[in-house]
């Protein structure tokens, strides 16, 4: 229970490091580049980055809406300071964020970050819901106890040839299954949480071909 505590721990800790690394270094490199403009705005990336981690930790979060409020916020942004020496009303500013996609100020850039974003945060949200999961199962399994009726049933199985002096006959297949599933039976209702994890882990391992097919 422990180990797999750590496991989920690390996998979720390892994401979120990643994250605010990058946060950290662009933000040391649009301070190093624009200076006081960059620092006076600095919310807009910060507001996007805070998005992400609330999205990975589970939080009810529209990628795709928050990305785009992102680069409107940013084109607001930046056409004030452009244009510092106009008063810009925000009807204009409102106006001017209508036609963002046709005027497409930042060129393909939103749209492929988009892609890449929303391909990584998914598949990563979903590896590490994934090992919770796992862990859940693991840890009700490590808790299962052995009945008086199983440990006789196995007891039979593996001793009673021998007891015949038939030390060399091995129980069949269907034997064993059969003992195995009455030791179990009480146990069936991990299935569902074990359906739930193969299928989120299907899903990871979707997401991460499909990143490894268009980054190829």
């Amino acid at each position: 229970e422990a180990k797999s505590g750590q496991v989920v721990k690390g996998g979720g800790e390892f994401f979120l490091e990643l994250l605010e690394n990058t946060e950290h270094s662009l933000n040391e490199m649009f301070v190093r580049t624009y200076g006081k403009p960059y620092m006076q705005n600095a919310e807009v990336f910060q507001g996007l980055f805070s998005e992400l981690k609330r999205y990975y930790t589970g939080g009810n979060v529209n990628l795709e809406e928050m990305l785009n409020d992102f680069w409107t916020r940013l084109l607001e942004r930046m056409f004030q300071l452009l244009n510092s020496q106009y008063l810009i009303t925000e009807e204009y500013l409102e106006c001017i964020s209508k036609y963002m996609d046709q005027l497409k100020p930042f060129g393909d850039v939103p749209k492929k970050l988009k892609s890449q974003i929303t391909r990584a945060f998914i598949t990563a949200r979903t590896f590490v819901q994934g090992l919770m999961v796992g862990r859940e199962v693991a840890n009700r399994v490590s808790k299962v106890s052995i009945s008086v009726a199983c440990v006789k049933a196995v007891t039979k199985m593996l001793h009673c040839p021998s007891c015949r002096g038939l030390t060399a006959v091995k129980p069949c297949r269907r034997y064993c299954l059969n003992v195995l599933k009455g030791c179990l039976a009480n146990q069936a209702d991990l299935d569902p949480e074990w359906t739930q994890y193969i299928g989120k882990t299907l899903r990871c391992s979707l997401s991460l071909s499909i990143s490894a097919l268009f980054n190829g």
